[in-house]
């Protein structure tokens, strides 16, 4: 059942936080985010297997979802010469990363329902949302061509979940078709939430995990906006599939994941449920890049 609402719109001014960018063979993400860490995780909990198809090989079985490190998000990566964090081993905890979902930041969006289906919304964007989000008066997308769309999702913790996004209006009702399909697929996400402007200029810790949509900011390196910045694209579980050129790797600290054959879950792998929901809405793959960069957590509107 989707609920749509329609609160009152305030436009909220912020400073001009943007990054440098590119596209394909240039890099389409942002330095990598602290991530916060709730105060008290739940308790791991199995989660059910799934059924998605990877290729020619079913999904690998879930295991137990694992509380989050206390160190995660606090270790600052020294920087190398590219401007990113150094490239460091993966932490043995994240070799395989299946970690609690940690709460949203408040105002919290509904409960997910008690029944254990699907339940979205599509409402203008709310005053508090705005404030803790990236846009202001500079983006190429004016507050009221945002929406704020609130989904069901399945975390590694065999829990539902309810996350959030800004996405461009035009592209709201598919995105929600694609969350439907990934519940339903019970595709594990690990958080699904709107990017802070504070994360934007973080020292890098090279661990972050979100899966998120409108970032106000320009291509990694280049001139022109990402497709994030008219909330037209959308990155998946970015550790578990990272951003690689040559020897780059966004996340830092997720050179575990680079080799796409040895397939986890919250992986997007060719053929698989996300890739094949997102195509129904003909948005492009990232993993599909036939230049020297891959990004496979990477969807947008245009392909870029």
């Amino acid at each position: 059942m989707m609920r749509t609402m329609r609160p009152i719109m305030l436009v909220v001014s912020a400073a001009l936080l943007v990054v440098g960018c590119t596209a394909q063979d240039e890099t389409d993400v942002a330095p990598p985010a602290v991530v916060s860490t709730p105060a008290a995780p739940e308790p791991p909990v199995p989660m059910p297997a799934t059924d998605d198809a990877t290729g020619s090989d079913a999904a690998p079985t879930l295991g137990s979802a694992a509380a989050r490190p206390t160190w995660l998000g606090t270790r600052v990566l020294p920087l190398a010469a590219d401007g990113f964090g150094q490239r460091l081993a993966t932490p043995e905890e994240l070799v395989d990363r299946r970690l609690v979902t940690p709460a949203l930041p408040d105002p919290t969006p509904p409960s997910p329902p008690a029944d254990g289906g699907f339940d979205a919304s599509i409402a203008d964007v709310p005053p508090g949302v705005a404030a803790r989000s990236t846009w202001h008066e500079g983006c190429p997308v004016t507050l009221a061509e945002l929406r704020y769309v609130t989904v069901t999702f399945h975390g590694f913790d065999a829990r539902a979940h309810t996350g959030e996004l800004l996405v461009h209006q035009d592209v709201a009702d598919d995105v929600v078709r694609v969350f439907a399909a990934l519940h339903a697929d019970r595709f594990p996400i690990e958080e699904l939430r709107i990017i802070a402007a504070d994360e934007l200029s973080a020292p890098p810790t090279g661990d972050g995990n979100v899966t998120s949509a409108f970032v106000c900011r320009a291509t990694v390196g280049g001139s022109r906006w990402s497709d994030h910045a008219f909330g037209r694209a959308i990155d998946v579980n970015p550790f578990h599939n990272p951003y690689v050129r040559g020897d780059l790797v966004i996340p830092e600290l997720a050179g575990a994941y680079v080799d796409r054959r040895d397939v986890r879950p919250g992986m997007v792998i060719a053929g698989d449920a996300v890739t094949r929901a997102f195509a129904t809405i003909g948005w492009g793959w990232g993993g599909d890049w036939t230049g020297a960069a891959t990004d496979p957590m990477h969807f947008s509107a245009s392909g870029r």
